[in-house]
């Protein structure tokens, strides 16, 4: 029996002070054996939670940035199978939360309970699939989750409705990702009185699991407006511009920046 350990670094990461700074990068980007790399630099530098985007061929919540990148890392050979043998020691070098975020269709073709499994055994902490549906997530898979110490974490938007939010945080034992806007993941340069007025909605709700907020967020002035009313916020397209720009030899300035 997997012992569910794993379960216990995002919720004491989410038990410290101060706000989470969660980076996104696309396994298999810039170049295919960079990812251990990025996620040693990461740890590094500070960044409390690392969401490995698992590329795919039809990215529909993803923007042009994190889209391009995808592409890119198929191209480069990313799958899988091969990204848990790039983070097979992983865990004998960061212990800070680790997330694997995709779409579903590559976990159904690999096996979910094999994936969870897989998961389990790299040291993943939990999955973002945001096309696998709650009540499909209840009532086929959430005991194959649970029982490899794996948290599913799930996502909302302005439009998603309260009952719907309730049943995600009765559902729920990590965080919420909390979606800026309506609109697929990128950079943008603040957030309007529409953003802000959701986020201070969220938060009065009280709900039981705490807010990461993800989707437009770039600098320290979106990271810091973000996390007002939150616990935390999710930095993908502007990270994943800056290693197109930069490259990896550059992350520790790229988190400098953000704090």
């Amino acid at each position: 029996m997997i012992q569910h350990k794993t379960m216990n670094r995002i919720a004491d990461k989410l038990g410290q002070e101060g706000k989470i700074l969660s980076i996104y990068f696309t396994a298999g980007y810039p170049s295919l054996n960079d990812t251990e790399k990025i996620i040693t630099t990461l740890a590094e530098n500070g960044v409390d939670m690392i969401e490995i985007g698992l590329p795919f061929s039809d990215p529909l919540a993803d923007g042009p940035t994190i889209q391009a990148s995808s592409t890119i890392a198929l191209k480069n050979g990313m799958h899988s199978g091969l990204l848990f043998d790039q983070l097979k020691d992983i865990r004998s070098k960061v212990d800070i939360p680790l997330i694997i975020m995709g779409y579903f269709n590559p976990v159904l073709q690999y096996g979910v309970e094999e994936f969870c499994s897989k998961c389990a055994e790299v040291g993943i902490d939990g999955l973002i699939l945001p096309d696998l549906p709650l009540d499909v997530y209840l009532r086929e898979y959430k005991e194959i989750f649970d029982r490899y110490g794996l948290l599913n974490i799930f996502l909302i938007t302005p439009q998603t409705s309260e009952e719907r939010i309730r049943l995600i945080d009765d559902a729920s034992n990590g965080f919420i990702y909390m979606v800026s806007s309506a609109s697929t993941t990128g950079a943008k340069t603040g957030f309007g009185e529409e953003q802000t007025s959701y986020f201070q909605r969220i938060a009065a709700m009280k709900l039981k699991n705490p807010l990461i907020v993800g989707f437009g967020i770039s600098n320290s002035e979106t990271f810091s407006l973000a996390t007002r009313n939150t616990n935390g916020a999710i930095i993908g397209s502007a990270f994943i511009k800056h290693l197109t720009e930069k490259g990896v030899a550059s992350i520790s300035d790229f988190i400098k920046r953000i704090r």
